[in-house]
């Protein structure tokens, strides 16, 4: 009972050391909470732009005099024609035009009536992804209208038009709304898990390499309790905010849902407090981990700047793995939830998908993570039992 109460204690102490550093807390708060919402909010405004251009129904052309036929069917398919500005191809190569422009020969009229192939030029630029977004819509466009051309050419010489076709395609997509909004969705996940990540460090390197470079871990080791109870109230602290971090995360995407301006993804990302408890199963034991690891990498050093330094080879690890989902194309494998942070990355992305998993794939990251929780409380405790004995 005197050690639980011991480690008790020091958590308590560690917590409003924390807590009294409100300008650091408050920072590190509203940069993890925060920065998942906003990713959200932007790439929302980034794709609502597109619907309202699309909604417009506008093609830039130069030339459009030049094919009356072609100005009958766009009008036809309620597209408006704007002229091109005269120094367009400057303007798509600084981004200050936002579409593609369809160049038309002056004998394209000439060539149609003849039976040749006139060329239609689609003029973009691949730097600007505004315009080259906007590339494929005109593209199916003009398809559009070399069909109708050829349909009509086949019916004026008497042959029937669906000896043209002579099989029907149809696409049909496998993909709920939920994973085809994970598609432009899957990078929230690595937000969360390094909110949770950058949460959990600061308190990790200034509750073992601070109190050295201060002074006041020494003392703290001529006290009564067991380095292990010291160890377990430091880590507590530390995971306490990891895990703060993530419940703020995970659930701030809920009223950040209320101000997206696009309607397909907000038709299309469903997140609810299911799929928040589910991100905090996964995330909880992640954060307790990693406040471990951190403070078993921070024990070592000598001084608050060092352990900055030592620590950043676990955050660029921790933001390198889930890479690996992107240059992975053979799907989901099954050593990934061997994997952490990249385990975290994979059942979350599940979760945005509206896809299921069972216990026992949460229980594989939950066991890695208890390993890595109790080899960073060792290594912490052995180290500062040897401080003791000097």
């Amino acid at each position: 009972m005197s050690f639980l109460r011991d480690a008790l204690t020091v958590y308590r102490k560690e917590v409003t050391d924390a807590l009294r550093d409100r300008r650091t807390l408050m920072v590190v708060l509203m940069s993890s909470v925060l920065l998942g919402p906003l990713v959200l909010i932007a790439l929302s405004a980034f794709i609502a732009s597109f619907e309202e251009r699309a909604e417009k129904r506008e093609v830039h052309v130069t030339g459009i005099e030049h094919a009356p036929t072609l100005a009958n069917y766009l009008a036809r398919q309620t597209y408006v024609v704007k002229q091109a500005p005269p120094d367009y191809e400057a303007r798509l190569r600084t981004s200050k035009l936002h579409d593609p422009v369809v160049v038309i020969p002056a004998d394209f009229e000439r060539d149609l009536a003849r039976g040749e192939t006139p060329v239609l030029e689609i003029v973009s630029d691949s730097g600007n992804q505004q315009a080259q977004g906007g590339t494929a819509r005109i593209e199916r466009l003009l398809r559009g209208f070399g069909r109708e051309r050829g349909l009509v050419n086949l019916a004026v010489r008497g042959v029937s038009p669906a000896l043209t076709e002579p099989v029907e395609v149809q696409e049909r997509d496998l993909a709920n709304a939920q994973s085809r909004a994970a598609q432009m969705t899957a990078m929230l996940p690595f937000f969360v898990i390094m909110a949770v990540l950058y949460g959990a460090l600061n308190a990790a390197l200034d509750t073992t390499a601070g109190e050295r470079e201060r002074g006041s871990l020494e003392p703290l080791l001529m006290t009564p309790p067991a380095p292990l109870a010291l160890v377990l109230g430091k880590w507590g602290a530390v995971a306490s905010l990891g895990m703060l971090i993530a419940v703020l995360s995970s659930t701030s995407f809920i009223p950040a849902q209320w101000l997206l301006r696009s309607d397909t993804l907000q038709a299309m990302f469903q997140y609810g407090w299911h799929e928040a408890l589910w991100f905090l199963a996964v995330l909880l034991p992640l954060a307790a981990a990693l406040s471990a690891v951190l403070m078993a990498v921070a024990i070592r050093c000598k001084s608050f700047k060092e352990a900055q330094a030592s620590s950043a080879v676990v955050v660029l690890g921790i933001s390198l793995l889930p890479l690996a989902t992107v240059f992975n194309q053979s799907g989901e494998q099954w050593w990934q939830l061997w994997v952490p942070g990249l385990a975290q990355q994979t059942l979350m992305t599940r979760v945005l998908k509206g896809e299921g998993f069972g216990v026992e794939q949460v229980m594989v990251p939950l066991l890695v993570c208890a390993v890595l929780t109790a080899l960073g409380v060792w290594a912490v405790a052995r180290r500062l039992k040897a401080a003791a004995v000097r």
